[in-house]
């Protein structure tokens, strides 16, 4: 694990960075998350700081380098989202409001427990998402901007990369044996999809329904059938990841590591200085 500080400038992004204008939309819909989701795991992460045995080193010193890659995620996703809005979308912001009220509400009236089993069941779906993008939507970034794939590239890397220390966390401070403990990871696996799922689908039907509104019936059509396609694509392999995560004997540090992820990131700072300079 370790702490990345890259240089992004998204001031000429384009809502519309990839080919496909329904793949751009799904995924400017989801860098949404990190800009709420980010902040609620370093408020959780930091509580459980105080709680987590300090003789366990290397747990403390991968939690400070979590809470350091989360920033940066969080603090990247912030300035593009900001770029997308304002290309007409300022539609999202009641979504953003109500997703925001919800990690509010969590912090105030949910358990430690439950926060942390949401932080776990978040953490085991961007490690999914992580194989995606390095193994599944090539035919999508044919073309895409390079700045937005490397930013997505770049945040899911990390994600797989420190996909231990929320299972780690959760199993040291939720107070439950390994049967309770395995369904209420479970719980709050599901919790997560469902939160998020629901979020990320609204802004998404908002993003395309204005793309629409310029559109003839007939490419109004056409849209509609490539964003069909797109969901099933990225939906195929939903349900395998699904069935692994929720496995009694679900190890984290054991997934296996996505094809060209470890070498993305081992050159991934020098060829953003380069683009930057």
């Amino acid at each position: 694990m370790k702490a990345r500080f890259p240089k992004f400038d998204f001031a000429q992004v384009k809502a519309h960075w990839a080919p496909s204008l329904e793949f751009s939309q799904n995924f400017n819909s989801a860098s949404l998350i990190p800009a709420y989701v980010e902040p609620f795991l370093l408020k959780v992460m930091k509580i459980a700081q105080g709680k987590i045995d300090q003789k366990n080193v290397r747990l403390v010193n991968e939690l400070d380098i979590f809470c350091k890659q989360e920033m940066q995620h969080c603090k990247h996703h912030l300035a593009f989202n900001k770029a997308i809005r304002a290309q007409g979308y300022e539609g999202l912001k009641p979504f953003e409001d109500a997703i925001a009220a919800d990690y509010d509400r969590f912090l105030k009236t949910k358990s430690l427990r439950f926060n942390l089993a949401y932080c776990e069941g978040f953490e085991a779906m961007s490690s999914s998402a992580c194989e995606e993008w390095f193994e599944v939507y090539d035919e999508f970034l044919e073309g895409a901007d390079p700045q937005t794939a490397d930013l997505w590239r770049w945040h899911l890397a990390e994600e797989f990369e420190h996909r231990t220390v929320c299972s780690e966390v959760y199993h040291e401070l939720s107070g439950l044996g390994p049967v309770l403990g395995y369904f209420y990871r479970v719980y709050g696996y599901f919790y997560a999809i469902k939160h998020l799922g629901a979020f990320q689908a609204a802004a998404c039907t908002y993003l395309l329904a204005k793309d629409r509104e310029a559109m003839t019936p007939e490419e109004v059509e056409a849209s509609v059938a490539r964003e069909k396609e797109l969901k099933k694509q990225i939906s195929k392999r939903f349900l395998p990841m699904m069935l692994m995560v929720i496995s009694p004997f679900y190890n984290p540090a054991k997934r296996r590591v996505p094809r060209g992820q470890q070498a993305f990131l081992d050159q991934f700072e020098v060829r953003r200085e380069a683009l930057a300079g």
